[in-house]
């Protein structure tokens, strides 16, 4: 009996692991995107931070300043993605196991890996270019 209910469950156990995969590799996109792109902009402001540090702002206020710009595109990539859950979850239904469609532990945990993976991507370029020495970054530009 357990070799025939593992067999019948392997179709699915197996569709649930190449799922997570995509998943993991579509999150791990998602952190190298927002890394880069917020060491792009890191770059581009070299020279505003190194006024605003050599005028006496505080190193640990601007990483904080980095995460507050990222708040608005990381809403909005938030919304976009719960209003196409919220469209696909009746194509979906089928394929869910254990968990429904308009499950919302599930969604708020996504959300929040989310959250909490770009805000790293975002906070570690910043903290990094906010250990810079000013009079380095205003010799140079």
């Amino acid at each position: 009996m357990d070799a025939q209910l593992a067999a019948e469950r392997a179709p699915g156990e197996f569709l649930a692991g190449i799922v997570t995969a995509f998943a993991l590799g579509a999150l791990l996109l998602a952190a190298v995107g927002a890394w880069g792109v917020t060491a792009y902009a890191v770059a581009r402001r070299r020279f505003e931070i190194g006024v605003r540090l050599a005028l006496g702002a505080s190193s640990a206020r601007l990483p904080v300043t980095f995460l507050f710009r990222a708040l608005p595109l990381l809403g909005g990539g938030l919304v976009l993605g719960l209003a196409g859950v919220f469209g696909i979850g009746r194509v979906m239904r089928s394929q869910l196991f254990g968990v429904g469609t308009t499950d919302p532990i599930a969604r708020a945990g996504a959300s929040a890996i989310l959250v909490v993976v770009t805000a790293a991507a975002v906070y570690l370029p910043a903290r990094r270019a906010a250990r810079v020495d000013p009079a380095v970054v205003l010799r140079t530009d």
